[in-house]
């Protein structure tokens, strides 16, 4: 179950969001003080005893950290700036509260970049606020080939190109990646592959090695009976051919009395 503190800061979190979605004007200070309570609650939630998983405590430190990169956007003085300080925010990926279909802080990520590029159009078309009351004939004019517009023009082409490249590199150095992955992972199955049929001759030569051995060692086992047998019998012969020499010595020749 959540604890007080979480509740509190869901509570805040929805709040935030909620202000963040619709036009803010008088209640942009209220934003800022929020989430600079939100990030205080965050430190909190992660010292306390029964702090969230850190699955959701990942889930919050993206939402707050959403709306802090949302406001210091905001106070940025060109429009590709902010196009692009919002191009790199990332928005939560799970609802807030259990009644949302899609979560608010993706919907404010949408119309914040929709509204940064309605405002980068305007500003290159030459539409903008500023130029609400002007005539057809000034704004036929401004539409020339004013300085500012052309620099917002090729600002804009240099950061788009810019991002090409980006993506284009990163695609190739992916796919230079992927194919010394696969040139490794087949060199390292063909080494394998290779120690295998090694390692199965060195053990096959090992069983005939050790069935020669055996062999060897029966054959020996013979030899050494068969020598010990003659050994044996040749001692036999001797000791018998002595005894009968003794015999015969003593009969040819008697003991003199």
């Amino acid at each position: 179950m959540a604890s007080r503190l979480e509740i509190n800061f869901i509570r805040l979190l929805s709040r935030c969001e909620s202000i963040a979605s619709e036009k803010r004007g008088e209640a942009e200070w209220r934003l800022e003080k929020y989430v600079g309570a939100l990030e205080e609650m965050i430190v909190a939630l992660r010292k306390s005893v029964s702090k969230p998983t850190a699955e959701l405590l990942t889930e919050y430190t993206r939402k707050v950290d959403f709306l802090k990169g949302l406001l210091e956007a905001d106070k940025l003085s060109s429009t590709t700036e902010k196009a692009l300080a919002n191009q790199f925010l990332a928005p939560g990926r799970t609802p807030t509260i259990a009644n949302e279909r899609m979560p608010v802080s993706k919907t404010v990520h949408m119309q914040t970049k929709a509204r940064c590029t309605g405002e980068m159009r305007d500003e290159l078309l030459g539409t903008g606020l500023s130029g609400k009351g002007m005539s057809e004939n000034e704004l036929r004019n401004r539409r020339g080939v004013p300085l500012d517009e052309r620099q917002s023009a090729a600002e804009l082409e240099a950061v788009m190109q810019h991002h090409h490249n980006l993506q284009e590199k990163l695609a190739e150095d992916m796919l230079n990646l992927a194919r010394n992955l696969k040139n490794n992972s087949l060199a390292a199955q063909n080494i394998i592959k290779q120690d295998n049929q090694t390692l199965s001759q060195s053990m096959r030569q090992a069983d005939l090695n050790f069935e020669k051995l055996k062999t060897e060692s029966e054959r020996l086992e013979q030899h050494t009976k068969k020598s010990v047998n003659w050994l044996l019998w040749l001692m036999l012969i001797l000791v018998s051919f002595s005894f009968i020499s003794m015999i015969l010595f003593i009969r040819i020749f008697p003991r003199l009395r």
